[in-house]
């Protein structure tokens, strides 16, 4: 009996190792499959003989905007007409593409070496959560689950998604371990990479008060409001919009608020079509179709506070003009991949082959997305 006392501090010490090790071996080799994946298919989809560099195949859509913002400013390349659609993009990735840029002279590769370095933080953290949360073993299913996902190819790019997910991740562990000055403190830099930080931010405060913490601890809850108040502030000083960042999203790509009906139909009207436009529609669908079911399982489940996280999200994006980057949204919703590793961790045997028909479908799918990604096409 004493020795059993003595070793579990030492067997903490080991599993956390060994979940870090897990989640970085498979965020590694991911990455690696990646760029093979990539410089094949380039050589392989090509028309003709020549095939564009590495890295600008990795210039596209988001990423593009976002280096002409860290480049330029809001205000848009002097050179070219005026993108309305700019202020859509928190400020935390393009300033973080600025210090980067200041020892790596390509904003591309700057853009990749964020969301690599970016990614691991990410990854540990969410492995972490899921042992946390979960039995052992949990962790890594759950880095595999997200890394499988089909739109995970931007977790790769230089696109936000990584950087988001390195702060809100750590602080929703953080939260759940009460510790809720570094947890405001992590949310509040997540509130800089993307309005998701607000959902993130409300999602706190409904775990604190249903945990029933502390109240003198309450008053961390208003910081990750912060950087949203001050974006705002920026642009009302810039152009006299508070709203700046709502509006772009209109001027830009003509999302404003429908009845979700409206905006189902005209999804399923373009998903009837032909051509990548119309596979990227239904994939949309199906995404939607996900980020219902998760809303109702986490409100069967009574997780209150990621049922607030997740189904704002989802009840935004639903009611939008028109569905757009919900299955690439669905890379912020950790709580599905804690709940498909959960569900096929054992002790049940024929769980552990829930993990395996997961993979088996939507890995095909995150390849194909990243070969039509790298090929210049909208994939989400």
């Amino acid at each position: 009996m004493i020795t059993s006392l003595e070793h579990p501090p030492d067997t903490a010490v080991k599993s956390r190792r060994d979940t870090v090790m897990e989640a970085l071996l498979l965020w590694l080799s991911s990455r690696l499959g990646i760029i093979v994946l990539a410089v094949v298919g380039a050589t392989a989809m090509v028309d003709g003989d020549t095939v564009a560099p590495f890295l600008e195949r990795w210039k596209h859509w988001d990423a593009d905007l976002l280096i002409t913002i860290a480049e330029h400013g809001y205000g848009g390349d002097p050179s070219g007409e005026p993108d309305k659609g700019l202020p859509a993009f928190f400020p935390g990735m393009p300033l973080m593409l600025r210090a980067v840029h200041l020892f790596v002279a390509n904003w591309t590769l700057a853009g990749l070496l964020i969301s690599f370095v970016a990614g691991a933080v990410a990854m540990v953290a969410l492995a972490r959560l899921a042992e946390f949360e979960g039995p052992p073993g949990t962790g890594w299913r759950a880095v595999l689950a997200l890394l499988l996902w089909p739109m995970s190819v931007f977790l790769f790019a230089g696109y936000s998604e990584s950087l988001f997910l390195a702060f809100a991740i750590p602080a929703w562990l953080a939260a759940r371990q009460g510790r809720w000055a570094l947890a405001a403190a992590l949310a509040a830099g997540a509130s800089c990479m993307r309005i998701t930080g607000l959902f993130l931010a409300l999602a706190l405060i409904v775990e604190f008060f249903t945990k029933r913490h502390a109240v003198r601890q309450a008053g961390w809850l208003v910081l990750p409001f912060v950087p949203l108040v001050l974006y705002s502030a920026y642009h009302h000083a810039r152009s006299g919009d508070w709203l700046a960042w709502n509006h772009a999203q209109e001027a830009g790509w003509g999302r404003h608020l429908v009845w979700p009906w409206e905006s189902l139909i005209t999804t399923w009207n373009s998903a009837l079509g032909e051509g990548r436009f119309a596979w990227a529609f239904r994939l949309e669908i199906a995404g939607a179709v996900v980020g219902i079911g998760l809303v109702l399982v986490l409100l069967y489940l009574r997780r209150w506070s990621e049922f607030v996280y997740v189904g704002l999200q989802v009840g935004a994006l639903v009611c939008s003009a028109y569905y757009l980057s919900i299955p690439r949204s669905a890379l912020l919703w950790w709580p599905l991949f804690l709940l498909i590793a959960k569900a096929s961790t054992p002790p049940s045997p024929w769980r552990r082959w829930i993990i395996v028909v997961y993979a088996l479908v939507v890995g095909p799918l995150m390849a194909l997305n990243t070969l039509v990604f790298t090929d210049g096409a909208w994939v989400g």
